[in-house]
């Protein structure tokens, strides 16, 4: 018996010493690439040895001093949809509470996406590109109108590619709301709570296409409501008295679309559906990369265990509006495991690579300034500065799009993008 109890302690010694260093080597992966430092693709499996090695401190001696938490915030909302601040606002809020990663997820727009990476500057932050897509899943089994679903898009540093699908899909959305705003204050004027639509439009801002929220709070003001969770509990939910549909896509269509156009694709909020199953499934055969199961509380439970059995990364956010109150969760508030970081960023970076690569392929063959501003959409226009339509050479442009986003395996497709440009001489004009 001692003699058994002794094997098992040396095995669960063991087994926690290579847990532990896998932990410490996804760690420093993750800070590097934080850091704009070397790991530029991720590391190979550490072997049992190595794990160990790392467990008890033996690393190589260059290896940073890393932090055992870094904060992620993979779903955020500014004023460019529902959110009530501006992506500056947003972006200093998220560094007072820690993050160090921001994904902007405003619902069917990117806008805001150029302000944010300009303030996160500031910070030293780094922001994921990201947007977070209304569309509908209609079951075969299940006939009827179909089930609103959210699915979250994340991006590389220069955005989508090509990104024109995208926006066309993306405005679609946008001009489906405003018909669905007016069809939910019609549905407001027969309970005998009117709305001005001038109201709305007001509160959501110019340029801003309404959602659900901008007609709460006029609810709210107009008196009909004590507050936006009665406006919502009561009439705005899923199928609610004065709900209304838009003119959303399939959600496997847009699955498909994210992949091809560089993205990971994420199902947001999986435990708000009223048929997840069915909607995780179906969505997996369509190419969906990871689905949210942390929040603020914790692992949601069972959504961990979905994500298990459909080989789906396991992410989580905030979801954080700018609301206030004791019911919407900070920025910075969801735990995310370092390993689920490490999985996401090891799944990401080769896909953000191949659409980075497609994006300065694109440029190379036609290096005019609307390429070029076509190819910075999402990027830090300070790095502009110095580069005029008749300065900026087709070759440097290369330069305005991080490294640290790139695996290795895509550094000499760069260079080959970059000799191209140089060799024929070609300037943005």
């Amino acid at each position: 018996m001692g003699g058994g109890g002794k094997k098992k302690n040396k095995r669960t010694k063991s087994k926690s010493k290579k847990l532990s260093g896998e932990h410490a080597l996804a760690s420093r992966y993750v800070n590097e690439w934080i850091l704009h430092a070397s790991y530029a693709s991720p590391p190979p499996p550490p072997s049992a040895a190595a794990a160990a090695a790392a467990a008890d401190e033996f690393l190589p001696p260059e290896a940073p001093r890393v932090p055992d938490r870094v904060v992620f915030e993979l779903h955020s909302h500014s004023k460019h949809s529902d959110g009530f601040l501006s992506p500056s606002a947003l972006v200093e809020r998220a560094h007072r509470h820690g993050v160090k990663v921001l994904a902007l997820t405003d619902h069917d727009t990117m806008d805001g996406i150029p302000e944010a990476m300009q303030a996160a500057l500031k910070f030293g932050m780094r922001i994921i590109p990201g947007v977070e897509i209304s569309t509908l899943y209609s079951s075969r089994e299940i006939p009827g109108n179909g089930e609103p679903v959210h699915i979250l898009a994340y991006y590389g540093t220069c955005g989508p590619a090509p990104y024109e699908e995208l926006d066309i899909l993306l405005s679609n959305i946008r001009d489906g709301r405003y018909l669905r705003a007016k069809n939910m204050l019609l549905k407001l004027n027969r309970l005998r709570m009117p709305v001005k639509w001038e109201t709305v439009v007001k509160i959501a801002g110019e340029g801003v296409a309404p959602g659900r929220l901008h007609l709460a709070r006029a609810m709210v003001e107009a008196g009909h409501v004590e507050n936006l969770k009665q406006a919502f509990s009561k009439y705005l939910y899923d199928g609610g008295p004065a709900y209304a549909m838009g003119s959303e896509p399939s959600a496997e269509t847009v699955v498909q679309l994210i992949s091809r156009t560089g993205g990971i694709s994420a199902l947001a909020h999986p435990w708000t559906l009223k048929n997840p199953v069915a909607v995780i499934r179906a969505l997996k055969s369509t190419g969906l990369n990871a689905m949210e199961v942390y929040r603020s509380d914790g692992k949601v439970a069972g959504f961990s265990e979905l994500a298990d059995t459909h080989g789906l990364l396991k992410l989580g956010g905030s979801d954080f509006h700018g609301r206030g109150g004791q019911d919407e969760s900070e920025l910075g508030s969801v735990g995310l495991p370092t390993a689920s970081i490490y999985e996401f960023l090891k799944l990401a970076r080769p896909v953000w690579s191949n659409a980075m690569r497609d994006i300065l392929y694109n440029f190379a063959e036609d290096p005019s300034e609307a390429n070029l501003e076509k190819m910075l959409k999402f990027g830090v226009r300070n790095k502009l500065n110095g580069y005029s339509s008749s300065s900026c050479v087709g070759g440097d442009a290369v330069d305005l799009c991080p490294s640290s986003w790139l695996a290795t395996h895509e550094d000499i497709e760069l260079e080959n993008i970059r000799l191209k440009l140089a060799s024929n001489n070609l300037v943005i004009r």
